[in-house]
């Protein structure tokens, strides 16, 4: 009897064994894609990445914002696979092995409190270029008041980004600088800039569209406005220049090239090199067919079918 007991747990610690090995090798054939960078690009990526690991539950995706700047960072040293990224690669990036394919457009927006006491005239008249150089890069105009040729002082409080980010390097070139040039509070990333303008009722700020509109209701999020850029400078804001009352209206002048580039933009998938990885190489392809299927809902313009044939081809 004790040595049928004897036996047959050998045969169950045998079996347990082997159920266990089958499991770490699973385990260790599970293939890993690591993206890390860009706020701007982050709830598109997230999308992107549950939708295909239910296509492929044998590849897991891990998907971290922190910035364009640290997405560059990262993946040119390797940390991840792949960086978001928010802005045009510079010529020093290319250098150091920065190889990109675009995956969709968006644009950045000027945003103030929902209870700004001058919102009424800032839908109607809206904010020339020129006047965002005064309030952000040369600080000449410091009270909407000024703006407003009205008496009083209420301060603008301008808030800009504290990190290397896409945003601001391209609300910077908007107004003909870069994100160094900008003046005003730092806060970081995109979620810290539409939370200091929802606390400050005379505050100024910009953002990426994913985080100045809500993509359930297609509206601004509560507590937010977005400023209409008066594109013309006549001081009014003109029908065709009146398309902010939702996402997808601002959206579709981002495609139309209604609203101006930039701030509207490109947005990037990096990696140090052509990706030689092929769970890498087979998810940007999945991007750039099925995947584009994703952007609108999420908040994001698809890119022109010929440029997704040109991105299409830096895959092959």
């Amino acid at each position: 009897m004790k040595k049928t007991i004897s036996a047959l747990s050998f045969l169950i610690l045998a079996a347990t064994v082997l159920l266990l090995s089958s499991g770490c090798k699973q385990q260790a054939q599970k293939d890993t894609i690591s993206i890390s960078g860009a706020f701007a690009l982050y709830p598109l990526t997230v999308k992107w990445a549950e939708e295909y690991q239910k296509l492929h539950p044998e590849i897991t995706i891990d998907v971290s914002a922190g910035g364009a700047g640290k997405g560059m960072t990262d993946v040119l040293s390797g940390m991840v696979d792949l960086a978001m990224f928010s802005r045009s690669i510079s010529p020093d990036e290319v250098e150091k092995g920065a190889w990109n394919v675009a995956v969709s457009r968006d644009a950045v927006v000027a945003m103030v409190n929902a209870d700004n006491p001058y919102l009424a005239e800032l839908k109607h008249r809206g904010v020339k270029q020129s006047e965002f150089v005064g309030l952000f890069i040369e600080k000449k105009i410091t009270s909407w008041n000024q703006l407003f040729a009205k008496r009083g002082n209420d301060k603008v409080n301008v808030f800009t980004r504290s990190d290397a980010c896409g945003a601001a390097e391209m609300w910077g070139k908007y107004l003909g600088k870069n994100q160094e040039s900008i003046e005003g509070i730092g806060v970081f990333g995109d979620p810290g800039m539409a939370d200091a303008v929802k606390k400050d009722p005379l505050g100024l700020g910009y953002n990426n569209v994913i985080y100045a509109y809500d993509i359930k209701s297609r509206k601004s999020y509560q507590g937010l406005e977005v400023v209409p850029l008066d594109l013309n400078n006549n001081g009014i804001i003109d029908a065709d220049e009146n398309f902010y009352s939702s996402l997808d209206s601002v959206m579709l002048a981002i495609s139309d090239g209604k609203y101006p580039s930039p701030p509207a933009r490109d947005l990037y998938l990096i990696s140090k090199g052509a990706p030689e990885k092929k769970s890498v190489r087979k998810f940007l392809e999945w991007i750039l067919t099925d995947g584009q299927n994703l952007v609108n809902d999420a908040g994001y313009v698809q890119l022109k079918p010929a440029q997704i044939e040109v991105e299409k081809a830096k895959l092959k």
